[in-house]
Parts: C-alpha cells; sequence; structure tokens
C-alpha cells in the first residue's frame, strides 16, 4: 500500500510518500480501504516530538473508509460497509486495521469526508465538557482556539446543551464564522491585550465556570484567571509548542480545578462508544456539523501537515484523501 511515514521527528519536511507493508487483520480488528483522513492536532504533535519503538512510522488518529476484511472474533459488522475508525497511529496510509472497539458505522446518507473528523474533535469536546467540566446549562464557557476542530465542535455542544459559549480566535473573521456554529461571544487575542478581563466583562465579573485549553504556552495565566472561582480548567492540547506556565497561587485563590484529558486513553469503553455513536447520528441529522477546510492528496502529507500548523489556514478540518 501507499502512505505517508517519516524516519524521525521534525517539521513536515520529514514526511515521505512511498511503498508501506498492507497492515495484517487480527482476530479481533477490522481492516480499511481508507477513503478520507482528518489531520489532528495530535498528528501533528507526534510527528514532531515523539519517538518511535520504530522507522519508518505512520502517523495519524482518524480515518473513514470502507472495511475489507473482518476478523474471526469481530461481530456486528459486514464487508464493504462504511466506517470511521481512531487509534493512535496507522491513519495516513491507503489501508488500515484497528481493533473492533475504535471502529463505528457510518449513519446512512453521512459523507466519510465529515465522519472522518468526528470521533477525535467531537469526542474530545464532549469529554472535556461533560466527564471533565460536568457542564450544564445556564454556565459560561471559555474555549481557546475555538476555530480549531475540537474548538468548533466544542462551541456546538455547550450552546446545545444550553451554556453561554465564549471563544477565542485570532481573527474576526473566524469569530464572525464561528457565530454560525453557536458562539455568543468572541475575542480575537491578537487584538485583546487582557483577554482575561474581557472574558471577565462578557460574565458580569463572573468569569467561565469551564474552560477548555487546546493552546497551553504564555496565554495560560490569563486563562486561568479567565476561569471563574470553583471551576474547571481542562488542559486538552498544547498547540502553542511553548512552555506553559500555571501560577500555583491563581489556582490557590480561585480554587480551580486543573485536568488533564487524552481522549484517546477512554476509546473503546462503553460509555465512549455510546457517545461517539450518537455524535456520528447527529452530523447525519445536521444538528451538528464538521466544516471541512481543505483537502490535500495522500501523497501531499507534508504540504498538509504544513497548511494544519499555519497561522494562515483556513476554518474547519484539513483532510487527506488516499
Amino acid at each position: 500500500m501507499k502512505a505517508a511515514v517519516y524516519y524521525e521527528n521534525g517539521g513536515p519536511e520529514v514526511m515521505r510518500y512511498e511503498e508501506a507493508p498492507d497492515p495484517d487483520c487480527g482476530p479481533d480488528e477490522i481492516l480499511i480501504r481508507v477513503e478520507a483522513i482528518s489531520v489532528e492536532g495530535g498528528d501533528l504533535l507526534h510527528r514532531q516530538s515523539f519517538p518511535h519503538a520504530s522507522w519508518p512510522h505512520i502517523v495519524g488518529y482518524s480515518a473513514a473508509g470502507k472495511i475489507l476484511e473482518i476478523g474471526a472474533e469481530v461481530e456486528g459488522f459486514r464487508v464493504g460497509q462504511s466506517v470511521v475508525t481512531f487509534g493512535e497511529s496507522g491513519s495516513h496510509a491507503a489501508l488500515r486495521a484497528v481493533k473492533k472497539v475504535h471502529c463505528w458505522p457510518l449513519p446512512a446518507g453521512l459523507d466519510v469526508r465529515i465522519a472522518a473528523g468526528v470521533p477525535a474533535a467531537f469526542g474530545t469536546a464532549h469529554e472535556c465538557l461533560f466527564e471533565a467540566g460536568r457542564l450544564h446549562a445556564g454556565q459560561n464557557v471559555l474555549i481557546q482556539g475555538a476555530a480549531g476542530g475540537v474548538g468548533v465542535a466544542a462551541v456546538q455542544l455547550a450552546k446545545r446543551a444550553g451554556a453561554f459559549v465564549i471563544g477565542t480566535a485570532g481573527s474576526d473573521a473566524r469569530l464572525e464564522k464561528l457565530r454560525e456554529f453557536g458562539l455568543d461571544a468572541g475575542v480575537n487575542y491578537k487584538k485583546t491585550p487582557d483577554f482575561a478581563a474581557e472574558v471577565r466583562r462578557l460574565t458580569d465579573g463572573a468569569g467561565a465556570h469551564v474552560t477548555l485549553d487546546m493552546a497551553g504556552g504564555g496565554a495560560m495565566k490569563a486563562t486561568v484567571t479567565s476561569t471563574a472561582a470553583f471551576g474547571r480548567l481542562i488542559i486538552v492540547g498544547v498547540a502553542a509548542r511553548e512552555p506553559t506556565l500555571i501560577d500555583a497561587v491563581d489556582i490557590l485563590v480561585q480554587r480551580l480545578s486543573v485536568i488533564g484529558l487524552v481522549f484517546g486513553d477512554v476509546i473503546g469503553i462503553p460509555r465512549t462508544d455510546a457517545i461517539i455513536r450518537e455524535l456520528l447520528e447527529s452530523v447525519a441529522r445536521g444538528e451538528l456539523s464538521m466544516p471541512i477546510d481543505r483537502a490535500f492528496p495522500l501523497e501531499e502529507a507534508a504540504a498538509a501537515h504544513a497548511y494544519a500548523e499555519s497561522k494562515d489556514r483556513g476554518f474547519g478540518r484539513v483532510l487527506l484523501i488516499p
């Protein structure tokens, strides 16, 4: 099969498009022919910073396609069925094998291109808001990095739950676009020197009861002080790629709960399996949306990663198409 691989960690330029061994389909696994790959923030981080036990490595969390083969122990799926998959690696390829618990059937009419990003983006956002954040109607939510995949999903889910939704982004155009998805108030962090004060103003001094942070880095102190007393700060990404500094005094004084979350750790259990199936149905019904920014052919994986990391990218998911 063809795949996008790399032999060392580094920038997008380390990626190569070449022949790789076809994956085996184990007894509890499903083999798919990949039709769409969602480039996730974790894919970029793994390529850049995570060493692997063997090289070359095929990176990638999320991919959708059609089933080619089913392991002997697998029930409830059939060859030819359209599915979406999630795993720690292996999405950036023409073929992919995953455990049955990391595979979900697509509801009728759901495009594989849209479905490819649903488990990672909507699943992560749901886990942050409701399992870790314990969000309920009437609360204030702050989403740092609201224009990214998890951010766009979180805006929609928080609004659906009856929250007042504040999001940050680096352009007025992105914030205006987010209003179509339920954003109540936007803060352009490039134009707002003290966005913590702005969040306090927008919430009549209360702050955000639940804060999702996808960026980390130097803005974290302001993120902390934007959060309400007894609030919950969920750290789910390090997109800023710089040291994250949190002042323990701020956490102490505000009596905050600070929670780190990796959604991959809870995929495969009945609770999250049911959540992902419900989210896929909601997207298929048009109740939730997964916008697509741009699609690249798989052989241009290096360009796709570079675009996904750029400050000037558009709005929505970046895809790879084998």
